[in-house]
């Protein structure tokens, strides 16, 4: 049994001698083990014991201990962890080990944390339930019979499940928020550039996050903190941001918080609202305005988002043809018949469903219809947020319009899937960052959970709010 709250407390009793480090790690291994049936992990880390003599070697030589020393991490299956496989949940990738770590993975060793091994996802980080991977559904702990979220559903997952202390996963359009709601953690989407994306296999590069998934606001902030900065490798990313230091609202401040109309209209489970409402009630009764604001071009995020990501993950996706990466078919009479068995039986059904319509919207002829009108749109939900940020400091609303569904219960109806990340996708489409937090439980004592939306770089007021409410 985990004798700490937090990452920190854990350094701390750690380095006390109060727990024991090898125990700990074992007391994860044995947790995995009987909660197989979950099938969060693709990966174990067999030398994770021998990482732990090193980490204790290293500190007895007097070497100053990593802000995350002891912290047990698990890594989503699309990020890069060096001699751990990869296979991003496809068969295409099936055979595939990385020769280096992500940028996030050697920020995460350097602190001295350990990798406990890589995690089951969506096929490709696209998806909304953990249907889509290649190596069967990951189970939401809370309720066996019901989908963990996607697509970082195994983060969620084993979070939820005790058999990690921390867990990283990505972000496309509510990646990390929608399976942290389903199965009641927090998880963190950061603002687009915070995070070197620099091992991570990319869906679409323009909208990607990685970010922890974690049972405390502390663990995500402190995590993030460590993760985050500008790397060589990533052109894009940043370190023009402020570190996250502490996790209490500036005193005597009171936060102006919007609750946008249109996210809470028709389709909205009114467990959720209702849920979503009591947030907003509890901040008023600590001080903070909560008013109404509106967001006009959220009846476009759904159709924008799948224009542009499925036209990015179409490029990004065409280098598993077999020759470049992936699993080579044995059909091979001609170079055309061996890409088409290799991406035919190699990749998915949701995975070909993307790619598809990316090369569609991409085409000739249809390029300016919807590519270029998709990027403009996206400019005009960025400007949204830019207006009502002018005089409010976060946005709230729900994370998801539904509770956790069964397993079978959405899969035959694609578009239903896609509906259901009307609340995230948005904040993606503008490079913002947001956390998804606990909010109760419904009837049925399924998770509840709630969104905040802040400026670009607005993490630590975030992580405060969350924390305030924890």
């Amino acid at each position: 049994m985990l004798k700490y709250s937090s990452l920190s407390e854990k350094r701390e009793l750690l380095l006390s001698g109060k727990i024991d480090l090898k125990e700990n790690v074992r007391w994860f291994l044995q947790k995995i083990e009987d909660n197989r049936d979950i099938n969060a992990f693709l990966y174990v880390n067999k030398s994770i014991e021998e990482e732990c003599e090193k980490l204790l070697t290293k500190m007895s030589s007097g070497a100053k201990p990593g802000r995350l020393f002891g912290s047990v991490i698990a890594i989503k299956d699309v990020i890069s962890v060096q001699g751990m496989p990869m296979t991003c949940a496809s068969r295409v990738l099936e055979d595939f080990t990385p020769v280096y770590d992500a940028t996030v993975v050697k920020k995460l060793i350097a602190e001295d944390a350990l990798i406990i091994g890589k995690i089951n996802c969506d096929e490709f980080a696209m998806g909304s339930s953990n249907e889509n991977s290649a190596y069967g559904n990951v189970l939401n702990p809370v309720d066996k019979t019901r989908v963990p979220g996607g697509s970082s559903g195994g983060s969620a997952a084993a979070v939820a499940a005790g058999l990690c202390d921390v867990a990283l996963g990505t972000d496309t359009g509510g990646s990390i928020r929608q399976p942290a709601a389903f199965c009641g953690v927090y998880g963190i989407k950061p603002t687009w550039s915070r995070v070197s994306r620099f091992g991570l296999t990319a869906f679409a590069s323009s909208f990607d996050s990685i970010g922890p998934l974690a049972n405390n606001p502390e663990d995500c902030a402190l995590v993030l903190d460590a993760i985050s900065g500008y790397d060589s490798n990533d052109s894009t990313s940043t370190g023009d941001h402020s570190p996250i230091n502490t996790l209490l609202p500036i005193p005597g401040k009171r936060l102006r918080i919007g609750l946008p109309v249109e996210y809470f209209g028709e389709g909205l489970d009114p467990e959720i609202r209702a849920g979503v409402e009591r947030v907003a009630q509890k901040l008023k009764e600590m001080g903070h305005t909560v008013d109404s604001v509106s967001l006009p071009g959220t009846e476009h995020t759904i159709a924008a988002y799948y224009v542009l990501t499925t036209a990015e993950a179409a490029s990004n996706l065409s280098r598993y043809d077999g020759v470049r990466y992936g699993k080579r078919s044995d059909k091979q009479s001609s170079l055309g018949e061996m890409y088409v068995e290799t991406r035919s039986k190699g990749l998915g059904k949701e995975v070909k469903r993307r790619i598809m319509l990316g090369n569609y919207v991409l085409s000739g002829g249809y390029y300016d219809a919807y590519f270029n009108k998709a990027q403009k749109v996206r400019r005009l939900i960025k400007d949204d947020f830019t207006r009502v940020f002018m005089d409010h400091d976060l946005i709230l609303t729900p994370v998801t319009p539904e509770l956790p569904f069964k397993f079978g219960e959405m899969s035959s109806d694609p578009l239903a899937m896609y509906l259901g990340d009307i609340y995230t996708t948005s904040v993606n489409l503008a490079g913002l960052p947001a956390i998804s937090i606990p909010a109760g439980n419904s009837k049925e004592g399924l998770p509840l959970a709630a969104q905040f939306i802040a400026p670009e770089f607005g993490e630590e007021l975030l992580l405060s709010v969350a924390k305030l409410l924890q």
